[in-house]
């Protein structure tokens, strides 16, 4: 049996070396006659998987190791007979502390002695909107949220409106790309309600590029009264707007969901969902292959004050400068290559882990300590 994968899949002969014979491929550059012979199919989000790269193939299962199916032609697949796999909220808790990084430098730099007097809306509680909301409240923050689809199901007393939303201190996109139906998501923050944006206000977008319009906000952030603006994903990836990113208030290569156990928990799900289609019992946990954090322990006496600790701690984990500072200078290259250092960032990204694999210690046991380092899931030692 043929496996073909992206070669940027982490531990793929360790899930699936026993499975079949692995074929690592560069992903962006994937072509027909490299799958042709395949009878699996393993990618990520930078591989378009539809009828022109896999008919006349023999493959019977993809899998993609992302929370993003946008990139999947995945009607064409049933049709075909192929079945499918992903991995639905692998990454929404490294996701969710990219968030909360960027929060913690927003309110620092703003002045802000208390974070949680920001407002902050969210669009889009899928597993990483809804995982942040959870956080948040738990932090005691001001949260609205924004997800027509839920609301329609669930009833809109726990939702509000899109205009709402828009409103708050901090707006953070969560949405899947999508081009029809009811609730379209593509450039969902058009000209219009970019223009509603001020400069009190950060929008934050790890989701998808294409949900704003990036020529209309380029144009916004060219005016006075503009707002502080995050992006994570980009229209273009991997070739870049350099105009648009030197007016960004914080740029990274689409590195969100980039924690240790967010990537390996993606292999560890489509390995799940082969083994089902196989028939074969799934013996392999990701837990299996994950070393010692290099940050094991922080420890805090009773005289910390909760805020303060819940910040160093934060950044100590990660610190979302770090990663803006490194891409930045990938932009002072020459335009013909930037794309292969969006992509090389990406695949050479260094190991960061996610706050559950930390253990605060609090001598002392100060019940606020306790509050904020349970709220943002830390992991508290005894």
């Amino acid at each position: 049996m043929l496996i073909v994968a992206d070669e940027n899949i982490p531990l793929l002969n360790a899930f699936f070396e026993d499975i079949g014979t692995i074929r690592r491929v560069s992903g962006r550059t994937l072509t027909a006659d490299q799958v042709r012979d395949a009878d699996i199919l393993l990618v990520r989000s930078v591989t378009r998987v539809d009828q022109a790269l896999l008919e006349g193939s023999r493959v019977k299962f993809v899998g993609t190791a992302t929370i993003g199916t946008d990139h999947v032609d995945v009607d064409w697949l049933k049709s075909e007979g192929i079945a499918f796999g992903c991995a639905p909220g692998c990454n929404a808790a490294s996701v969710t502390e990219y968030v909360l990084s960027c929060l913690s430098v927003y309110a620092e730099q703003r002045g802000y002695d208390d974070w949680t007097d920001l407002s902050v809306g969210i669009v889009g509680a899928g597993n990483v909107g809804s995982r942040l909301w959870t956080r948040l409240n738990r932090l005691g923050f001001d949260v609205c949220v924004h997800d027509p689809i839920r609301a329609e199901n669930e009833g809109e007393d726990d939702f509000s409106s899109l205009e709402e939303v828009l409103q708050c201190d901090v707006v953070t996109l969560h949405t899947p790309l999508t081009r029809e139906g009811e609730f379209p998501t593509y450039h969902m923050l058009d000209a219009g309600r970019l223009e509603s944006l001020t400069s009190d206000q950060l929008l934050i977008n790890t989701s998808r590029g294409g949900v704003i319009d990036s020529a209309a906000l380029k144009q916004r952030l060219q005016v006075e009264n503009s707002p502080y603006v995050a992006l994570d994903v980009w229209e273009s990836e991997p070739e870049i707007d350099k105009e648009l990113a030197d007016r960004l208030w914080m740029v990274t290569p689409h590195i969100a969901g980039y924690s240790l156990e967010g990537k390996v928990g993606g292999t560890e799900m489509i390995y799940q969902a082969l083994c089902r289609f196989l028939g074969l019992p799934a013996r392999k946990q990701s837990g299996q292959f994950m070393s010692d954090p290099a940050l094991g322990k922080l420890s805090f006496t009773s005289s910390a004050k909760a805020l303060d600790a819940a910040h160093l701690a934060i950044r100590a984990c990660y610190d979302v400068r770090k990663d803006d500072a490194f891409y930045r200078r990938s932009l002072l290259l020459a335009a013909d290559q930037r794309a292969a250092a969006f992509d090389a960032m990406r695949r050479d990204y260094p190991i960061r882990r996610e706050f559950s694999s930390t253990k605060i210690q609090l001598k002392g046991g100060v019940k606020e300590l306790q509050q904020v380092f349970r709220a943002l899931e830390f992991k508290l030692k005894s």
